[in-house]
């Protein structure tokens, strides 16, 4: 005979006594200690009553569960080591950043919107207006830009950089490297050893420049106009655009959309006549813009300022790195699948610059496509150097030991910045390099 427990009702306990039964009841109490993420069930199985009134077994058993605890943050992990950055071949076009399968789908939805004459749906800033939660990053970034430029300008002082002659490897270093890497139009004379020549901040910060827009959904960029348009720092003229004002520079802010039907520009308010103040400007109030003569605009340092000024321009380019993510999200730049060009807006110009691969079957016209981050600010990745003052690096067998860093990253490392997690796994910093007559015996 079973006697009905105080904590189960008597609906949930009158099955048993009437036969055989199977059912899980779950019981939650309130007080627990280490328990108290657990759920306590209890499992009753009733066995068949067989003739003369035995019962043939009859099991009680208790369980609990863990249940998860949703976590508040994931914490971002990175892997141990990474490969070198690939060396995309120059005798093909580069990859399409966005699937082209995807890139077919959206064309065929916009055609069949077109052919039944329905208007593309267009969100700031597609639109031409201006994405209000973006100003503010643009500053940011610009800002950041300055910092950027003015801290390498001071850093170069105190750090050696060296680039070759013939080719664009740059080496952070008291000294050049002895690989044998060298692509330059010359190297079988020196047996492919770089000509290393002192380098500079354009070395550091790739020069990616593109022409400035007044109106970027006005009239295109023909081969013939292309010197009436200013050449400025691709980051500069996107954040003119995402809502910087620069007077020397100024942007046409549209109050109405533009609309489009397909590819086709029904509506773009007319075209409206750029105005031309900067050239009665001064062209002083522009030099914090660009990099050129950078190093000469600003004083060495101090000694004791270079650890603070090296963690301030790790810290304005990761902010121009972030900021300029968060822009090409929203914002179209185009960059040539074949060569280094970059435009920011909406279609491509028609300057015909471009002389990479196959540009005669082009006639020399660039053929654009979605640009990524790295095209508009390369990352120019360089030797992560674990001794700067000791003996040069030497390739051969010993090259697969050594890391890579972007090169403002490793100057400011060498200069004694605290740089980020994320790229450390690629600079193998637990990666012990042996000795050359070691490294034959390694497999």
């Amino acid at each position: 005979m079973f006697h009905k427990p105080p904590t189960v009702s008597s609906a949930l306990w009158e099955p048993y006594q009437k036969g055989a039964c199977l059912c899980t009841v779950e019981f939650k109490r309130t007080q627990l200690s280490a328990a108290s993420s657990y759920s306590v069930g209890f499992k009753f199985e009733h066995g068949k009553l067989h003739k003369g009134g035995s019962i043939l077994g009859t099991i009680f058993s208790a369980s609990r569960k863990p249940r998860v605890e949703p976590t508040l943050r994931k914490r971002e992990t990175y892997p141990q080591n990474v490969d070198l950055p690939p060396v995309l071949p120059k005798q093909k076009k580069k990859p399409y950043p966005i699937p082209f399968k995807k890139i077919k789908q959206v064309a065929k939805k916009d055609k069949k919107l077109a052919e039944m004459g329905i208007e593309k749906p267009l969100d700031p800033p597609k639109n031409g207006l201006l994405a209000p939660d973006l100003i503010p990053v643009a500053y940011q970034v610009l800002d950041a830009w300055k910092v950027l430029i003015k801290g390498l300008g001071q850093l170069l002082y105190v750090i050696p950089v060296y680039g070759c002659n013939e080719c664009s490897e740059v080496h952070v270093s008291h000294s050049g490297h002895h690989m044998q890497d060298c692509l330059g139009p010359t190297n079988s004379k020196r047996r492919s050893f770089h000509s290393w020549i002192k380098g500079s901040i354009n070395d550091i910060l790739v020069p990616i420049e593109a022409y400035h827009l007044y109106d970027p959904f006005g009239r295109r960029i023909k081969h013939e106009t292309r010197f009436q348009y200013d050449r400025i720092p691709a980051i500069v003229e996107l954040c003119i655009q995402a809502g910087v004002e620069i007077p020397e520079y100024p942007s046409r802010r549209r109050t109405k959309p533009i609309r489009m039907i397909g590819r086709k520009v029904i509506d773009r308010g007319g075209l409206v006549e750029e105005p031309q103040p900067w050239r009665a400007a001064n062209p002083s109030s522009l030099v914090d813009l660009d990099t050129h003569g950078a190093c000469e605009r600003f004083p060495p340092p101090l000694p004791s300022d270079i650890p603070k000024i090296a963690q301030e321009t790790m810290d304005a380019y990761e902010t121009v790195r972030f900021g300029v993510t968060k822009l090409m999200k929203k914002y179209t730049v185009k960059a040539c699948g074949y060569c280094t060009e970059v435009h920011v807006g909406p279609w491509g110009h028609n300057a015909k610059l471009c002389g990479e691969f196959k540009h005669q079957w082009r006639d020399g016209k660039h053929g654009w496509q979605d640009a990524t981050v790295d095209e508009v600010f390369p990352p120019n990745y360089v030797w992560h150097v674990k001794d700067p003052k000791g003996p040069p690096m030497k390739g051969g067998a010993l090259k697969k030991f050594y890391g890579k860093a972007p090169a403002v990253v490793e100057v400011c490392l060498q200069a004694g910045a605290q740089i980020p997690e994320k790229y450390k796994p690629m600079m193998r910093l637990d990666i012990v390099v042996p000795d050359s007559e070691e490294a034959l015996l390694v497999a």
